[in-house]
């Protein structure tokens, strides 16, 4: 598995790239998840002075998707980010392999979902149904992708609310489901990587109020079929 890539860490707060395959926060069994990595990269940073350092998950990314993500390093931070969470204040966007095409260049999905316990997932169903959230998501087409396994899209992905498996229920309920999504795509591929990444992020710093802006490009074995329309 890919390690985490630091972008940018300070006395408040840690930018990081998770890998796919590594959870935000609470790993089960022996598996490592990010809030321990970081830990004990702070640790060993530290030459062992900070035995117990703090850090907080803001937001959360699904296990198989890699991405951009901010953790607090104390609680005046996490505060600060989990109040601009809360505010919509926090931006961020994703880009997508879909399978299919979409219904418009770029538009907006509105659905409500509700978790399936029992399944671990999320499905779309009627307004008013008991329990249900509001899920609101943007979406641009960037590029159409003909190939012999039919058409692909490749996609800029904006959230709004941040549901569970939001991206990936919302996408599969509108007839574009993620390629490589072994939970929500009928379809078999090959790839180990979902064709889903969190490449940008904005936040404000909570504590010099400045603007802050992470990237990175998109990667993985789902993403290579972009390559590949270019030798087509």
């Amino acid at each position: 598995m890919k390690h985490p890539e630091i972008l940018h860490e300070d006395g408040d707060i840690v930018v990081v790239i998770k890998p796919p395959g590594m959870a935000s926060e609470g790993g089960k069994g022996l598996d490592q998840d990010m809030v321990s990595y970081l830990k004990t990269h702070i640790y060993e940073a530290s030459d062992g002075k900070e035995v117990d350092p703090y850090v907080a998950c803001i937001h959360r990314l699904d296990k198989p998707v890699a991405g951009v993500m901010v953790y607090a390093k104390n609680q005046e931070a996490a505060g600060n980010l989990s109040d601009q969470l809360t505010d919509s204040k926090i931006k961020k966007y994703y880009q997508a392999i879909l399978c299919g095409e979409l219904p418009e260049a770029e538009g907006t999905f509105e659905d409500y979902l509700i978790i399936d316990k029992n399944k671990k997932m999320s499905k779309v169903v009627k307004p008013g149904t008991k329990n249900a959230k509001k899920a609101i998501l943007d979406y641009e087409e960037l590029d159409a992708l003909e190939t012999d396994k039919g058409i692909f899209t490749y996609a800029l992905i904006t959230l709004h609310t941040g549901r569970f498996h939001q991206i990936r229920c919302q996408m599969a309920a509108h007839k574009v489901p993620i390629y490589g999504d072994r939970k929500y795509n009928k379809m078999k591929s090959n790839v180990k990587q979902i064709g889903l990444i969190a490449t940008r992020l904005e936040f404000k710093h909570p504590a010099t109020g400045e603007d802050m802006v992470f990237k990175t490009e998109p990667f993985g074995d789902a993403f290579d079929i972009l390559d590949a329309q270019e030798e087509w």
